[in-house]
Formats: structure tokens, C-alpha cells, sequence
């Protein structure tokens, strides 16, 4: 595969690069996106300025990771689905701070009429936390909520849950080569369900090249978990289980914070780490190109051989005993394993 250096990139994938750029540049007290939080977030800012300054590279929207509390919306807002809560709070638009969106921060609320009770993109501090009503407030219940559950009269209760959800990154690229190496970063960082989409151009014209978006993602890190419900007479929030367990899935996702930091930073060194190796570095070819790690072992393994035939040759022509020794050095082809070496 060639180096993305010897890939164009197109005055298509340029401007677009450009415009979403622009909007990062909007002072952070005057950006807001469609995300709850309504900002890129913090603590990934820095790796998206990272990726934004490669060439052939720029994020589209990201979240760092998050734990949140929320309840169901009623679907009344939106097409009929086999999952209303899918429709209400899951999908990728929902989650992500769309770096080049210019609608108001939906903060309040999400699709379907469904509500945000609890929102944070860093770790909980336990500590602050001194009693279950603390606990139950941070959530977004009342300090004196009791347990309870719905009806099985109501068809269709509005649960709450608790759910947390790892980064997620979105980064459009200039070419299937770009992209390719985005997603080889991701999937050995252990974001296992990346992807790469629209792969192919609209149409074969030199004007509509291919810019392929790389979808950055694990579902490893991921949990949920049903902790209360909407009561139908007054709309309170109803926990279904204890403060204990509100603590301990509180603890549960202050792990998986720690995790998905760890599996963030391997994906950023994976990423700028083979930038630097294809796209500035010199290739290691004989010739300067760019060759892979297989493509290098047989090249190392063609020249031993042949190294071997030239001496094999050559003892052919004299009966000289440092030939002899030589060869007896080679014939096992252990010059070549020790190349690599």
C-alpha cells in the first residue's frame, strides 16, 4: 500500500477540512453543537487538534466517553421504532460534540421528549458524596425518593437509566489510504467495532474522489442499566433500586473512565506514531519507498538468498578453505534470520 503522501488529496476533502475547521476556531464561550455538553469536549480537545493537523485527516465529531442518567422519551417526536429509547438517546448523532454543527445545545432534552438528569464527561468525585441522599441527588432524584416500580397496568413506562459510554470519534479522511490507516490505529488500540464508511466515490469523475469517514468506537467499555421510571400521575422520578446501587455503578463507571483513557491514548499513539512513520519518514525500501513489515522480511529474505547463491557460486571456482568456511556459515540460510535481527 502506497504512503497517504503519494495519494492527492482533493480540493473537495480541502474545503470541507477547512469549514469545520473554522468553526473550531469559534471561541469556546460561543460554540455550541447538538450534544448535551454543547462543546468539543476537554478532555480530548488536544487529540482532536492533533488529528486536525494532519494532512488528510479532520474529526467531524467526538465525545471523550461519558456517563449519564436519563429517561426515556415518550416517541411522540419521532417515526415509530421496535426501541424507543434507541431512538430517544443512542445513536451517534445524539452522543457526539459535532465539531461543525451551529445549532443551540440540546441540554435539556433529547429525541422523543426524553431528558437528561445527570451528565459528566470526567470521573464522579465519590468523596463529595456523603450520604444517599447525595447520591440520589446527583443523579437527578429526590433526597427522600422511595422504591418503587410501574404498574402492570402501564403498557409502556418511561424508564431511567444509567448508562456509561466509551469515546466515540468521527474522522473524515481524504482517501480509502487515510482512512485505512485510521482504522488499522483504532482496531489495534481495541476499539474493535470502528468502521469505515462511504468508501467509494458518488461517481467515478476525477471531481467526486472518495472521502471515506472512519467511525472510532467499542462497545467493550460500554454498560446500562434500568434504575428507576417516570411516574404517569406526576412525572417524578422513581428509583427502582437502592442508593447503594446507584454508588456502586457510580464506582463501575469511574472505572471504565480509566480504561477508556487507556484505550484513548493507545489509539493516539497508534495514529501519530504510523502518521510519522508513512507520511514523513522516509521509506525503508531500497529505493527510498515505503514497504511494510512483510513486504521488508521478504525483501531481507530475496537478499540473503542471493547473498548465498554468490558464495555457493564462487566456491564453485576455487578450492580456497575460507570460501569453504564461508559458505558453511550461510548454508542454512541463518544469515538471513540474523538480518532481522
Amino acid at each position: 500500500m502506497l504512503p497517504p503522501t503519494s495519494t492527492p488529496i482533493s480540493s473537495i476533502f480541502t474545503e470541507r477540512k477547512r469549514k469545520i475547521l473554522s468553526q473550531l476556531e469559534i471561541p469556546e464561550e460561543e460554540y455550541t453543537d447538538l450534544s448535551p455538553k454543547g462543546s468539543v469536549d476537554a478532555r480530548i480537545r488536544s487529540f482532536v487538534d492533533e488529528i486536525n493537523a494532519l494532512p488528510g485527516f479532520v474529526t467531524t465529531s467526538s465525545c471523550a466517553g461519558r456517563v449519564s442518567v436519563f429517561v426515556d422519551g415518550s416517541g411522540k417526536k419521532v417515526t415509530a421504532s421496535v426501541n424507543a429509547a434507541d431512538d430517544d438517546f443512542e445513536g451517534d448523532e445524539d452522543r457526539s460534540d459535532r465539531n461543525a454543527a451551529t445549532a443551540t445545545s440540546v441540554a435539556g432534552g433529547g429525541k422523543g421528549g426524553g431528558s437528561w438528569l445527570f451528565v459528566s464527561h470526567d470521573p464522579v468525585d465519590l468523596k463529595a458524596l456523603k450520604d444517599d441522599g447525595d447520591v440520589l441527588e446527583l443523579c437527578g432524584l429526590s433526597r427522600d425518593s422511595k422504591i418503587s416500580f410501574p404498574s402492570p397496568d402501564d403498557s409502556r413506562p418511561r424508564f431511567v437509566h444509567f448508562r456509561f459510554e466509551p469515546m466515540i470519534l468521527h474522522i473524515l479522511t481524504a482517501s480509502p489510504t487515510h482512512a485505512t490507516l485510521a482504522h488499522t490505529s483504532a482496531m489495534s488500540a481495541g476499539f474493535r467495532e470502528s468502521g469505515i464508511h462511504s468508501i467509494l466515490p458518488p461517481n467515478s469523475t476525477a471531481e467526486h474522489t472518495a472521502t471515506p469517514l472512519v467511525a472510532i468506537r467499542t462497545a467493550g467499555l460500554a454498560f446500562s442499566s434500568i434504575v428507576g421510571y417516570l411516574s404517569p400521575s406526576d412525572e417524578s422520578i422513581v428509583p427502582m433500586v437502592p442508593p447503594a446501587y446507584f454508588s456502586t455503578l457510580l464506582r463501575l463507571a469511574n472505572q471504565r473512565f480509566e480504561l477508556n483513557a487507556e484505550r484513548t491514548e493507545r489509539f493516539r499513539r497508534a495514529l501519530l506514531g504510523l502518521e510519522a512513520k508513512t507520511i514523513v519518514k522516509e521509506g525503508d525500501g531500497p529505493h527510498g519507498e515505503w514497504e511494510d513489515a512483510e513486504a521488508r522480511k521478504e525483501r531481507k529474505r530475496r537478499e540473503g538468498l542471493q547473498r548465498r547463491d554468490e558464495v555457493l557460486k564462487a566456491r564453485e571456482k576455487t578450492d580456497d578453505g575460507v570460501v569453504d568456511d564461508v559458505v558453511s556459515g550461510l548454508s542454512d540460510l541463518g544469515g538471513v534470520e540474523h538480518v532481522e535481527r
